[in-house]
């Protein structure tokens, strides 16, 4: 069962969050505009952010993107510095230290899809006024503990309480590696000719949530081995090792040309974003990527496509064809399942699924079902056990 959340009740502030989250925001006049959460859309992106990125320097190898997870600057002497940003993502629900684990690995896995080792966190904490020091400290042990596991130094940061905030985005959070120039990887350097790997397969986040979060919920709907199982998938809800046993092959020419974690909008919107940051098809077999019994239990569930759905946890790897044996054994040898599940094409033949003998055009996902999932399962799972 999941730890208590600070009200009192097993859902708690979680419960609150995610009902936050779907909702609009005030326009002007009485107009209130309906936006959906999470990540905006690229179209507004391209419009409002990227054409305004500060000053421009020579030392910025790689900068903002669609479908780019860090950003790459030369340090010189031969070293390079990659750096990524995320929300500090923390729900209490889940207990403080599988919410610590989950914040930390969420700005870590982005970190590692550069082929470099994460080593040093800046860290935002915007905290609730209500938040106890209890709990901030056993959320910070949590979090300390965390980072020491995957050799990650906390260098400098800001905490403070303040009207407004709530969970689950307690500020912000800021990772960076550091490396040889010739070592890093970015999505948009996947190349015509390349295999696509998709690592533990489909919706693993958001099977593993439910499962952490709405363990009764399942247990009646599904039976007692689903909810164990997909319980068990949370800890599975990183692809930092993904990334360090798959780099470890070699990089670029040597084996893998970019990885990408499939975050917001799943398997399917973090492929069209790999082929829109390199300017490439992608030519996709969907019965190759790996759909595990209680993620195809859980969606089928919860009514979503688990290939659309949100997936920390599941790697996107483009890499050399002469190389993609050794890495899938490399992967498998070190506990992770992964598959080949595709080929880079060039730009002229599109991105195209196949999916029982039928290929069609492969559109990015307009949305991302799981939050409104999630809100639906632990409404439920809340007014059960009531």
């Amino acid at each position: 069962m999941p730890a208590k959340g600070m009200h009192g009740g097993p859902l708690g502030p979680a419960l609150a969050s995610a009902s936050y989250m779907g909702q609009g925001r005030m326009a002007a006049g009485t107009e209130i505009e309906r936006l959906a959460a999470g990540k905006i859309a690229g179209e507004s992106l391209e419009r409002i952010i990227l054409p305004y990125l500060g000053a421009r320097r020579d030392d910025v190898l790689v900068g903002p993107r669609q479908g780019i997870d860090t950003g790459i600057v030369d340090l010189g002497g031969g070293q390079v510095m990659a750096v990524t940003a995320d929300p500090f993502f923390v729900m209490p629900a889940l207990g403080w230290e599988r919410a610590a684990w989950f914040a930390v690995h969420i700005v870590a896995s982005d970190a590692a899809t550069s082929g470099l080792e994460p080593v040093y966190l800046a860290i935002d904490l915007n905290l609730p006024s209500a938040m106890t020091d209890a709990e901030l400290a056993a959320l910070w042990q949590s979090t300390a503990e965390i980072c020491a596991a995957l050799g990650v130094a906390v260098v400098t940061g800001h905490t403070g309480r303040y009207e407004g905030c709530d969970y689950p985005m307690l500020g912000g959070a800021t990772m960076l590696c550091v490396g040889r120039h010739d070592a890093y990887v970015t999505p948009d350097m996947a190349l015509p000719g390349d295999s696509i790997i998709v690592t533990k397969g489909a919706a693993i986040e958001t099977t593993g949530m439910i499962g952490a979060l709405c363990p009764n919920l399942l247990a009646r709907s599904c039976g007692e081995g689903v909810a164990r199982a997909a319980d068990a998938l949370f800890e599975k809800m990183t692809v930092v090792e993904d990334a360090r046993v798959a780099a470890a092959v070699g990089v670029r020419e040597a084996g893998v040309t970019g990885m990408h974690d499939a975050t917001e909008r799943g398997i399917w919107g973090g492929l069209r974003e790999i082929a829109e940051a390199a300017g490439v098809g992608l030519a996709v077999d969907a019965d190759a990527i790996i759909l595990r019994p209680e993620v195809r239990a859980v969606c089928d569930y919860l009514h979503i496509d688990p290939f659309a759905t949100s997936s920390e946890g599941t790697l996107l790897i483009t890499c050399r064809p002469g190389k993609t044996g050794e890495v899938v054994a490399r992967l498998g040898d070190a506990g992770i399942a992964a598959s080949c599940a595709g080929e880079v094409v060039p730009a002229s033949q599109g991105v195209r699924v196949t999916a029982h003998g039928r290929e069609e055009p492969l559109l990015a996902p307009r949305s991302d079902p799981f939050w409104p999932a999630l809100h639906r399962a632990m409404r439920e799972e809340a007014a059960r056990d009531a």
